[in-house]
């Protein structure tokens, strides 16, 4: 996971280099359910796609797997874990609220694309005069400290936050010994990932999330072409020596 956040970063990097040519290519122009349809239709169209979706995710998983999308575990610990789902979801949209107020969007890849120019900068690369940080607000945000950049410090906190999370769930346990495929996996996925998220314009959370909550269409099709190329991924992960083997009683899946 740590090859793969630097990959992330390293990906988030180049991406902000090629910025400048993807900006230059065809595209259309921003759709909006709310200004073509109104408020109430758009939320009504949204709530019924999340229905759609969550009720033939369910039926699918039954059918392939025997999964009830139930827990047989109804001994939740505040602490340890497991945690219900509606904590968890309560929880993630809570946070995401107050990350919404203090920075007025969710995102969380502008600061790791911020942190891995300024790394490269530091180590003697001219980033500044990329088109990409040529402008007077990204030209600000190149030369601000880390320490004073709101989304970079949340990002550190959501690392600090797993850790604590896995700590008292008693799961943190580090493995350094990595086969060499998984570390390739590990480069060439987090380079996908950073490099995906500069040019979609955010990641699954200012790109997917924000995208839908404003009722942005850009945010459904970023979430169709995230399923197609997990899909893909997932049919890759043996060249990787990754697999995904299933246990015949109860259908559970183990990585």
């Amino acid at each position: 996971m740590l090859v793969t956040l630097l990959s992330f970063i390293a990906g988030s990097v180049v991406g902000a280099a090629h910025m400048p040519w993807w900006e230059k290519t065809p595209a259309l122009k921003p759709i909006s359910l709310v200004a073509r349809f109104g408020t109430v239709p758009a939320l009504a169209m949204s709530l019924t796609a999340f229905g759609l979706i969550a009720f033939a995710t369910v039926m699918i998983e039954r059918r392939r797997t025997g999964l009830s999308g139930r827990s047989e575990d109804r001994h939740y610990d505040a602490l340890r874990g497991p945690w219900p789902l509606v904590a968890g979801a309560l929880g993630s949209r809570s946070s995401t609220s107050r990350r919404s107020s203090w920075r007025g969007a969710p995102g969380r890849h502008v600061g790791v694309r911020a942190v891995g120019s300024k790394a490269i900068a530091a180590a003697g690369v001219n980033v500044a005069s990329w088109p990409y940080w040529t402008p007077a607000a990204r030209a600000a945000e190149l030369k601000a400290s880390v320490v004073r950049d709101i989304t970079s410090v949340m990002d550190a906190g959501i690392i600090l936050g797993a850790l604590v999370a896995a700590g008292l769930a008693g799961r943190f346990a580090p493995a350094w010994r990595v086969p060499a495929r998984s570390l390739l996996a590990a480069v060439i996925g987090g380079l996908f990932l950073g490099y995906g998220a500069r040019i979609a314009y955010g990641c699954n959370i200012g790109a997917y999330f924000s995208g839908i909550a404003s009722a942005s269409v850009h945010g459904w099709l970023w979430l169709v072409a995230a399923f197609a190329g997990s899909v893909l991924g997932t049919s890759l992960r043996p060249l990787f020596g990754l697999r995904v083997e299933r246990t015949a009683e109860a259908g559970k899946r183990v990585l």
